[in-house]
């Protein structure tokens, strides 16, 4: 794979917003939409610097979703039945996190200026609360970044990056051990990435080496020989049999995105291998030597298991290979 496949994101969308889940490559209508993925998808789709006409108007009906997802004050529905009837009541958990995160990379990078308002509009009114998970804040910390690195006087999105320290914390004094949390769960990267991010745009040097020391870390305990070897979807902590699964490509795609970030920042080459391992882990350099997506579709399979590839292309995993995929150009850009 040679860049971004989008044509699995076409297939799993319609009219209303991206069906979460699919049997194989088909689309399971029947358990309808949630946030989480919409607003995934809107993050991928505003950071692609050329859309077709056809994604330009996708990522304009991603926007409409998560705002219509957006209660008054601020909050978010997930999950949207089949017969876009909510089934849930507005809240804060891990899609207030991603609808920020895409709200606020649509506002700092969509080319049309009426996107760009709306989603800022719903920014700022999302950006108002605090959630009681520190992965959440790191997914809105990351839309906080968009916004600050576009508008450096914004406000409400420096305070919401500002605050992500208090979430995290520092690195523990173990050196076998400086994660701040006792386990690793899910999407790891991202808390480092959000204190690399937070470092960087507020001018913080401690925070950003704190999060490059965490990332580091990570990078290491998540490597094998030199390829990506995750965490299962159960978490890890030291002690316990590695390699594990079922691993997801989720975690691969937080690693290369955090990846990225490091690179840029820093212009270390050494977090170019991040990049690299989290590209090859999806094209077969992984635990069971197994490529995790499927070339004819488009479409990233559901996880890494014993037994191979979960063949099922929903739309968490879909969009966790797209947004890995574009860090190509990293790669590209890095070699001149």
């Amino acid at each position: 794979m040679n860049g971004p496949d989008f044509a699995h994101l076409v297939r799993l969308s319609d009219d209303t917003g991206l069906y979460e889940h699919a049997e194989g490559p088909l689309p399971r209508i029947e358990h309808g939409y949630c946030l989480d993925d919409v607003a995934r998808g809107l993050v991928v789709l505003s950071r692609e610097p050329h859309l077709s006409a056809e994604l330009t108007a996708l990522a304009e009906q991603y926007l409409a979703f998560v705002a219509y997802a957006q209660s008054e004050d601020g909050r978010f529905h997930n999950r949207l039945g089949p017969a876009r009837v909510w089934l849930d009541e507005p809240g804060l958990g891990d899609w207030w996190g991603r609808a920020l995160w895409g709200l606020g990379t649509a506002a700092a990078r969509s080319p049309v200026p009426a996107v760009r308002q709306a989603a800022l509009e719903c920014f700022d009114r999302g950006a108002r609360h605090r959630p009681p998970s520190v992965r959440t804040m790191a997914f809105a910390a990351l839309g906080a970044a968009e916004v600050l690195a576009a508008d450096p006087v914004h406000a409400p999105a420096a305070e919401l990056l500002g605050d992500i320290t208090s979430y995290v914390g520092a690195p523990r004094p173990d050196e076998n051990w400086p994660w701040p949390e006792n386990r690793l769960f899910y999407a790891n990267a991202v808390l480092p990435e959000a204190l690399i991010a937070a470092g960087d745009l507020l001018s913080d040097d401690k925070i950003r080496d704190d999060g490059l020391r965490l990332l580091d870390w990570l990078l290491a305990v998540e490597s094998t020989d030199f390829h990506l070897s995750p965490v299962p979807a159960g978490g890890w902590s030291l002690g316990e049999s590695r390699p594990a699964f079922d691993q997801q490509p989720i975690e691969a795609a937080a690693m290369a995105d955090a990846c990225a970030r490091a690179y840029r920042i820093t212009a270390d080459p050494r977090w170019l291998a991040g990049v690299r391992r989290s590209i090859a882990w999806f094209n077969g350099d992984n635990d069971l030597g197994t490529v995790m997506h499927d070339e004819q579709t488009g479409g990233g399979y559901d996880g890494l298991t014993p037994d191979g590839p979960n063949i099922n292309q929903g739309a968490e995993s879909t969009l966790a290979l797209i947004s890995t995929m574009q860090h190509l150009r990293t790669l590209l850009e890095s070699t001149g």
